[in-house]
């Protein structure tokens, strides 16, 4: 228990690290689908292609969505991309670096779903089922059969129970050589993906680290200082209640002690440390000018002492 505490709380420790965990949630989850999904080819010669390749690129296009829609960043990039210039520019290369690192990781669950497809080999034996060489695996001139008679024959190869071209081609001889296919297409896909991650990862350092760390320093400031403004905003608006309670329960009061039905009670000590936190922004009018105005003309990133 105390280790899944451990790893709960390192997930939690910054943005990254949650985000790393979610994808890596998902990419078991995508296994797990895979291994649950009941695969039943049509077998038929117009279905088997459609059916293969959908399920074979369909599933990942939807965890690629799923990654974007699971990603905290993605509303984050959105606001900063169609906020109003105001007095702080917009810098296209933290624009570029937050949507990269968010695609690098939304391809984390697609990537594993596909490599587990291929390498299981039954889509691309659904699919590819009607294409095997029967002149070169089969007997094509054992019977007189036609082309479309031939396609159907061979678009039931999936289906075991119902396959009746043994004399044509071995069911198990057409199987075996597409799933060797399909597994080599499987590890060369993993290779690729290892490469180019391998690349990424250690290339672009190389060519661009000063351009790196800025846009990453950047990337980061800009969560913080959301989540810092979320922040104060609910201390203002707890602030804001508390002080409005305690002025109606005041007011309540004094009506009471108008008509003699009790004595007023004392004020809460902690009434003039609430409207200490309200900065002089004290009615709906001047809270909501003050987010709108965060929100077109953010301050600039210049510090500088207060004036006297």
């Amino acid at each position: 228990m105390d280790k899944f505490r451990m790893i709960f709380q390192f997930f939690q420790s910054n943005q990254e690290s949650f985000m790393n965990g979610i994808c890596g949630i998902m990419a078991l989850a995508s296994t797990q689908m895979y291994s649950a999904f009941d695969f039943n080819c049509p077998c038929l010669p117009h279905y088997n292609l459609a059916y293969g390749l959908g399920i074979l690129l369909v599933p990942p296009f939807i965890l690629f969505l799923l990654g974007f829609v699971l990603n905290n960043n993605i509303s984050m990039l959105a606001e900063e991309w169609r906020r109003p210039r105001g007095q702080r520019g917009k810098d296209p290369a933290v624009l570029r670096y937050m949507f990269c690192s968010m695609a690098q990781r939304a391809m984390i669950a697609p990537a594993v779903w596909v490599s587990v497809t291929l390498l299981d080999g039954k889509c691309i034996t659904c699919a590819f089922c009607t294409s095997v060489p029967v002149e070169t695996l089969g007997n094509a001139s054992h019977t007189p059969l036609s082309q479309g008679e031939v396609q159907r024959v061979l678009a039931r190869i999936p289906c075991k129970e119902i396959y009746n071209g043994q004399q044509l081609i071995a069911n198990e001889v057409a199987v075996r050589y597409l799933r060797c296919i399909s597994q080599a297409m499987g590890w060369c896909f993993v290779l690729l993906m290892t490469t180019l991650a391998f690349l990424v990862r250690s290339l672009r350092p190389c060519f661009s680290q000063a351009a790196f760390l800025k846009s990453r320093y950047w990337s980061h400031y800009i969560d913080i200082e959301r989540k810092l403004f979320d922040e104060t905003c609910a201390e203002h608006a707890r602030s804001f209640a508390k002080v409005c309670i305690q002025q109606f329960f005041e007011g309540m009061s004094t009506d009471l002690v108008a008509a003699r039905c009790h004595l007023p009670r004392k004020a809460p000590p902690d009434a003039g440390e609430a409207a200490e936190k309200l900065l002089g922004i004290t009615d709906q009018g001047t809270m909501n000018m003050a987010l709108k105005s965060w929100h077109r003309c953010k301050p600039p990133l210049h510090l500088h002492p207060p004036a006297l």
